[in-house]
This record gives structure tokens, sequence and C-alpha cells, in this order.
């Protein structure tokens, strides 16, 4: 039986990267984000393998009903992709914004929180897998990096949930990935990492077999 994954923020960068390696594989795949658009663009490319989820990562509701969707349109979820975030327009903690602060707080650890806690659900009955997204900089300290700071907590909380999951034989898993060549970053860095290259190694994770719990997965550009 074909599996299904479900992914945030999938409109771009590696959340679509990822949906495209994951059918590719022979996963269905949930493509959820807020651009209706830019999620029919890549449904149209991936073909039947892929469902169209229209919704915003910090609203539980939303999430939750994305879920039940996919759910019934695949007849099983058997991984979770939490890849939704964003970064923060001023550097640092004294120059920063604190109201721009609040917007990314609320997608890069409350939209991770609410994808979690909506999938468990789904996720228990197969023995499922969640995977978060979290970066180099949520493993090394940055100067003033309040994003890093993000991140930092996303690695904390997927080893906690990893422990709560194991427990029912569950898996997690946070995929740590360097500078990406995304327009996260506003300019292109054609040096770096690309999308499909964390995208490959997330594939990896998810095929691996039940036996093997691989907890992180750590790449870097090699410049």
């Amino acid at each position: 039986m074909t599996k299904t994954v479900f992914i945030t923020g999938a409109s771009s960068g590696i959340g679509a990267a990822t949906a495209k390696a994951a059918a590719d594989a022979g996963w269905n795949v949930g493509l959820f984000a807020r651009s209706e658009d830019k999620l029919q663009k890549l449904a149209d490319e991936i073909g039947e393998k892929a469902l169209v989820l229209t919704g915003d990562a910090t609203k539980l509701d939303e999430q939750k009903a994305a879920l039940d969707k996919l759910k019934d349109h695949f007849g099983s979820i058997d991984a979770v992709f939490a890849n939704a975030g964003r970064g923060t327009s001023g550097a640092g903690v004294a120059e920063g914004d604190p109201e721009d602060w609040d917007d990314m707080v609320d997608l890069n650890i409350k939209g991770a929180l609410y994808t979690a806690h909506a999938a468990m659900p789904h996720l228990k009955p197969v023995k499922g897998q969640f995977i978060v997204t979290g970066s180099m900089a949520g493993r090394n300290h940055l100067k003033g990096s309040v994003y890093g700071a993000t991140k930092w907590f996303i690695h904390g909380f997927a080893g906690n949930l990893a422990q709560e999951m194991a427990e029912w034989g569950g898996r997690c898993m946070v995929i740590s990935p360097g500078m990406v060549d995304t327009n996260f970053f506003g300019s292109p860095k054609p040096d770096k990492l690309k999308p499909e290259d964390v995208a490959e190694a997330l594939v990896y994770a998810l095929n691996a077999p039940q036996r093997a719990n691989v907890r992180e997965i750590y790449i870097v550009p090699t410049n």
C-alpha cells in the first residue's frame, strides 16, 4: 500500500523539493501552505500522487482539517513533515523588530507544535514518523539570532517528542540544513546547498525501515 506524507510549507524551497522527491520515491504527498496557486502548480507537476491542502500553519484548526482531508483522500497518513518557517527582517536583538518576532515565533514554534499535535492521532495507529525542519542555527550559537533561538527550540522539542513517540513505536527526526539556495535569503546562494540536496536526505529517512530510527540529519554546504 502506498504511503502518504503531509508537508507544511510545501509551496516552495525545501518543502516543494521534498514533495517532488517523495512522490518520485512512490509516496503520496499532501501539500499544505497558504498559496493555492503555487500548490496547484506543484501538484500539476507531480500528478495524482499530490493533494492540494490550502491553509495557514499558525492555525491549528486549519492543520487538523487538512490532515483529515488527506486521510480521507489517501486512506492513511504515515509521515508528517513540519517544514513551514520563516526568518526575521532585523538582525540581532537590539536592532530587531519585536512585532516581527511575534509572527516568526507563531510560525516557527507554535506552527510546528500545532503540526505535531494535529498529526499524532494519525501517526499513532500506523507507528508513523514525524519530521521537523531545524537548522544549523539551532546547533550553533549565532550572534544575536532570534531566528536561531526558534530553531534551538525545535531541536529540543524534536528530542522530547522522539521520547514520547517511542512509547508507541513512532519515530521523530529533525533535519538540520546549513545555508540553502532558496528565496529565504533574498539573494541567490549558488555555491550553497540546493533544496533537492535536503529533500534527498529526508527521503532516505522516510524510507528507512522501521528498525532504523534516524533521529537527526545534519547537512551543510561544503563551502
